[in-house]
């Protein structure tokens, strides 16, 4: 595969809204996609985002209502749901002991780490647990379109959708935390191009203007 170099990614990403229905990506390849994706930065590498892949055609079906009828949620190849686990903290020993294994941790500061997490997750209201997962959650969201447009795909990000039917629909219980869906697969039509600030318009030097 001819993966596109990343400032095409970057310049050539854009929201799809129509896709071709005929187009299918295996489950290899989205699971591929997922790990790609999950190279992105999380708070103390905790790794709370979780990923429901909706590929199959009738429970794509079943979310079109839910997603109030955008049809990419049908036609698309799959419907990523990503999702924020309030008790990923939990795998701290899981990762840290990976990390030992690669050689690049030791077993005290894994030690440390760990009693710091714990310390830190145990008594933490579970909106400020939210608030660290939700900005995990929108680095590797990012990061899964991105690695989609280098393999040629095309996605659209989704917030439009009935969080408490989606739960429901998919047996989603109160230990997850939607972020977003994302759609993938082959665009039929282009996205529409867009236009951004300029940089002047959003950048300040050391500190910020008093209006």
């Amino acid at each position: 595969m001819n993966k596109k170099g990343f400032f095409e990614v970057i310049t050539e990403r854009r929201s799809v809204r129509h896709y071709d229905p005929t187009v299918k990506i295996s489950r290899d390849e989205l699971k591929q996609m997922v790990a790609e994706a999950t190279l992105a930065p999380s708070s103390s590498n905790l790794q709370p985002w979780r990923f429901l892949i909706i590929d199959d055609q009738a429970l794509k079906e079943k979310l079109l209502p839910i997603a109030f009828n955008q049809k990419q949620v049908v036609e698309a190849a799959a419907v990523i749901a990503v999702l924020a686990d309030y008790e990923g903290y939990k795998q701290a020993e899981k990762i840290y002991q990976k990390a030992i294994d690669a050689g690049y941790m030791t077993e005290e500061t894994k030690a440390t780490l760990i009693a710091n997490i714990h310390r830190r997750y145990e008594n933490r209201e579970r909106s400020q647990i939210k608030d660290v997962a939700l900005v995990d959650g929108g680095l590797v969201a990012m990061q899964f379109m991105l690695v989609a447009k280098a393999r040629g795909y095309d996605t659209v990000p989704m917030g439009g959708y009935h969080d408490e039917r989606f739960k429901e629909a998919f047996h989603i219980s109160d230990r997850y935390e939607t972020v977003m869906l994302i759609a993938v697969g082959k665009a039929a039509q282009p996205g529409h191009p867009t236009t951004r600030l300029d940089v002047e318009d959003i950048t300040f030097w050391n500190e910020m203007p008093s209006t």
